[in-house]
């Protein structure tokens, strides 16, 4: 069902006879959390790619905000580890959209915003703009920059 799962759990045993290090424990880290979600909840269930693909993301930002603190606490060398494991994980993540792909993107959000709402939305709209414009970038967007481009675009508007 998750090609994904799969495909992490394949590359994984390549890293570990290649003896990879950061590659083995990322990817172990990573298919931990996966299956930590599976099992969350009432009942223990396979997660689609999607799904898959959402825990990577969180993980990768995690941490990409760890080597963000370790490098402010002057801890380069775990700065450096948590960078790359980020990288690690980068390779199962979609690319990212660039500025103007992005601000397209949030364009397309806010007319159908303003189709639904029968007028153009304002910063009482927010929230609806959002979650139009999180649901078209579909993981390829960070939430943080998604939302200041959505700010940005309603606080012209």
């Amino acid at each position: 069902m998750a090609q994904l799962k799969d495909r992490l759990r394949a590359d994984l045993s390549t890293a570990i006879k290649s003896r990879s290090i950061i590659t083995v424990a990322t990817l172990r880290m990573a298919l931990a959390a996966i299956t930590t979600e599976e099992v969350s909840g009432a009942n223990a269930r396979e997660l689609s790619d999607d799904e898959v693909l959402a825990v990577l993301v969180r993980e990768a930002k995690k941490r990409r905000e760890a080597a963000d603190v370790f490098a402010a606490a002057g801890r380069e060398e775990l700065a450096t580890r948590e960078r790359a494991e980020g990288e690690v994980l980068a390779h199962y993540l979609p690319a990212q959209l660039s500025d103007d792909e992005l601000r397209a993107l949030v364009a397309e959000a806010i007319e159908d915003v303003a189709g639904q709402l029968g007028k153009r939305p304002g910063l009482g709209q927010l929230g609806l703009v959002m979650k139009a414009a999180k649901a078209r970038a579909a993981n390829r967007a960070e939430g943080s920059r998604l939302a200041a481009v959505v700010l940005a675009a309603l606080k012209g508007a």
